[in-house]
């Protein structure tokens, strides 16, 4: 199997979000020929100025590209894009190549592989990690489920929106270590959270407290710049805290589904829950501000002696 490399590949792209946006203009960059598609025209319209082809409708993309790559919001737009009489799968050609990007279920990968693959269409979920600014570095990794011939023809895309790749396994297998992934990420997120309120609330310097914690080696690259972002109170989404609490939830429903034990990951999600209410519009970091708030309204234990 050749692989898919810029000279002789079509391709398009469905969902131009923060991450979809990004993802496409590198392709663009690197040299390929994109046609691009999102429910909001202005989105596809934005990018005429990288060269790309806004298209009008799902049916037309389908039926234009040799390989379709989106990115899209969750489970039920997946479902939308993918399915239904104007839907990219009736309207697609046997052959055509997807690389599905989004996180969703594993098992809406799983069940998107298996209608696409009747039709004579190949499915391989591509799960990203990674934040906005490695889109646009052209630095994320990416974790793919479904067949190696087909993930190892697609590497020229990979290659130029990636730094890394991983082959997890079958169908699915990409988005389950996504959640995986995402399950460390916003586990870890909340416990940084708590930890920065306890410091602050037992007397030491909030910038100082961030500007060392920063620094320790107990702090994961993803998580080191949300610091130095919060000591300067810019709680401006690179990650939407909405995208955050739907992991988590997809991870529980997941957990539940295999038995999987998620204590951590339950605690996470409460509090990442009561943050939407007034933080929706702000990075899942915005949980600093939730514990920071809930923990200056905590009195100090009295100890009674007798």
């Amino acid at each position: 199997m050749h692989g898919f490399e810029q000279s002789d590949t079509k391709l398009a792209f469905i969902g131009l979000g923060n991450m979809g946006s990004r993802i496409a203009k590198r392709l663009l960059a690197t040299g390929y020929a994109v046609s691009v598609f999102d429910a909001n025209r202005s989105k596809s319209e934005a990018l005429k100025q990288n060269d790309a082809k806004p298209v009008d409708s799902l049916a037309e993309l389908a039926k234009s590209a040799d390989v379709i790559l989106s990115c899209l919001t969750d489970d039920q737009a997946v479902r939308d894009v993918y399915y239904g009489p104007a839907g990219v799968l009736a309207n697609a050609a046997g052959g055509l190549v997807i690389l599905e990007m989004s996180t969703v279920s594993p098992a809406t990968s799983r069940e998107l592989a298996n209608k696409a693959s009747e039709l004579g269409i190949q499915v391989i979920d591509v799960a990203i990690s990674g934040s906005t600014p490695a889109a646009e570095a052209g630095t994320l990794i990416l974790l793919a489920g479904g067949n190696l011939d087909f993930i190892q023809a697609a590497r020229p895309i990979f290659q130029a929106i990636a730094s890394k790749y991983f082959h997890l396994g079958p169908s699915g297998a990409g988005t389950t270590m996504k959640l995986v992934v995402n399950s460390i990420l916003g586990i870890g997120m909340q416990a940084i959270a708590e930890a920065a309120a306890f410091g602050e609330k037992a007397g030491l310097s909030r910038d100082v407290l961030l500007e060392v914690l920063s620094q320790m080696a107990v702090i994961a690259p993803a998580h080191a710049g949300k610091l130095s972002r919060a000591a300067r109170g810019d709680y401006s989404p690179q990650f939407p805290l909405p995208l955050m609490n739907k992991d988590f939830r997809l991870i529980l429903e997941v957990a539940d589904e295999v038995g999987a034990l998620m204590p951590a990951t339950s605690a996470s999600f409460q509090i990442n829950t009561e943050a939407m209410d007034t933080h929706a519009e702000e990075d899942f970091s915005a949980v600093m501000k939730v514990m920071e708030q809930q923990t200056a309204r905590m009195h100090p234990a009295r100890h009674v002696t007798g």
